[in-house]
């Protein structure tokens, strides 16, 4: 039996001002599309750690790898 229903895809292109949305909103979209992690944001809190860390002279190695891991999407 053939299937009755034909699937289309299409590209749409919509102008849209960013200004339009709060950051929340913004940040809120990312988040369900995966292309930011839940877990630390934008890494602004890693990167309190690793000042924190340095200046204490602790070892911050692993906190830098995930930091870059988030900005960059590539492991060390």
């Amino acid at each position: 039996m053939r299937n009755r229903y034909k699937t289309i895809y299409t590209d749409v292109e919509v102008e849209v001002d960013l200004e339009d949305f709060s950051d929340e909103e913004l940040l809120e979209e990312l988040a369900v599309r995966d292309l930011i992690p839940d877990s630390h944001g934008n890494g602004n809190e890693l990167i309190d750690k690793i000042f924190h860390l340095r200046r204490q002279g602790k070892n911050f190695d692993k906190e830098l790898d995930e930091y870059l891991y988030i900005q960059t999407g590539r492991a060390i």
